[in-house]
């Protein structure tokens, strides 16, 4: 029997202790180097095993090393200095009882988050060559290949860090593609799979471009796409993956942008890997839009079939019959499982229990299981 296999977005809950030490660093203040790194193999190791024995085929080594999805890449390239405005989500903008609630639990991290105030460059490639090197060394140990490295895509580095040096955005987006493509290509060049960080395709439009019109942003979209595919004219699509999602967070998602409304530009991208955010109550209904829009055969849909912004765990009948919705259009092998989003794209911070992650990612295999054997 083929299965269809199981894989999730990438970050997972780093220890309290590897927490503290990505914000110390983040803040600048005086940490042991060696001390960090030995915290982060040992966090990656524990993670590894655990995906390996809950029985998820695509693997990560959790983004244990990085403090954000998005920011970790002012560490590693020169040009980023202050502080960029928070903006909001325009969903908790027309809740605003809602919104300062969540600021009053702790529920929004504090980060630092720069602009590009000066020229591009990249000051430290040793950081990727040792998250690479470590994530090797322990899939080798327990004998397991099929693994996956995320890394922030020009659009999400540019929304999330803004330019207020390039003469314009495009000028931006062009010397990230430019800079970024070295990550994207080392960490292919190693036998790991590429996974590109988008939610500028979907989220951004209700928090940093929500002043702009649907058809501008689409415009934005449409560049940023562009660009993408320059940063990877050379890796082949089938070791790239791309994951869009409307942001990793309770609230009302009232002004999210549809899927159908965007899936026309993202699939322009030349990847194999698509991972939807598509569990949560604003997007569940989505699986639809693949009535119409007709997969190609070198293409994968990964549909997220667990939740990540609640402690619920998934039956793994839900999540059979979630993955079944797909199948009605999409063909088995042109199927993955995965998650919404990450557990913990922020070190420190996720709704989600640790324990509790694991368990649905458990529930996440047996229900893959589930479907696979009524297919």
């Amino acid at each position: 029997m083929s299965k269809i296999k199981t894989t999730h977005v990438g970050s997972l809950p780093r220890s309290n202790e590897l927490s503290e030490l990505l914000f110390k660093k983040d803040k600048k203040e005086k940490i042991s180097s060696e001390h960090f790194d030995q915290i982060v193999k040992r966090d990656v190791e524990y993670v590894v095993k655990k995906q390996i024995d809950i029985g998820i085929d695509s693997i990560s080594d959790g983004e244990m090393s990085k403090i954000s999805y998005a920011t970790y890449v002012k560490d590693r390239i020169d040009g980023f200095s202050g502080k960029s405005d928070r903006r909001a989500p325009k969903d908790l903008d027309d809740y605003p009882s809602f919104k300062e609630r969540i600021a009053k639990s702790g529920g929004t991290p504090t980060y630092t988050r720069p602009c590009c105030t000066s020229e591009l460059k990249i000051k430290d490639k040793t950081t990727l060559t040792k998250d690479i090197k470590n994530f090797k060394n322990i899939l080798d140990k327990n004998k397991h290949s099929e693994a996956f490295m995320n890394a922030a895509s020009p659009g999400v580095i540019s929304s999330f860090l803004p330019n207020k040096y390039y003469k314009n955005d495009d000028e931006y987006l062009e010397k990230l593609s430019k800079i970024m493509q070295n990550e994207y290509e080392e960490i292919t060049s190693n036998g790991i799979h590429l996974q590109l960080d988008c939610p500028d395709l979907a989220l951004a439009r209700h928090m940093t471009f929500k002043n702009l019109s649907e058809e501008d942003f689409l415009k934005r979209a449409e560049k940023q796409i562009e660009y993408l595919n320059e940063a990877i004219k050379n890796i082949d699509p089938s070791k790239i993956r791309m994951h869009i999602c409307w942001g990793n967070y309770e609230g009302p998602h009232t002004h999210d942008i549809s899927l159908k409304k965007i899936i026309s530009i993202v699939f322009k991208a030349n990847i194999k890997y698509y991972l939807i955010e598509s569990s949560n109550p604003r997007h569940s209904h989505e699986w639809k839009v693949f009535e119409k829009f007709k997969v190609p055969n070198d293409k994968t849909i990964v549909p997220g079939v667990i939740d990540t912004t609640t402690n619920f765990v998934e039956h793994p009948e839900v999540v059979k019959d979630r993955i079944l919705q797909f199948s009605k259009f999409i063909n088995k092998e042109n199927l993955m499982a995965g998650t919404d989003c990450g557990f913990s794209t922020f070190a420190g911070f996720g709704n989600v229990d640790e324990n509790i992650a694991y368990k649905k990612l458990e529930s996440l295999v047996i229900g893959a299981e589930l479907a696979s054997k009524t297919l």
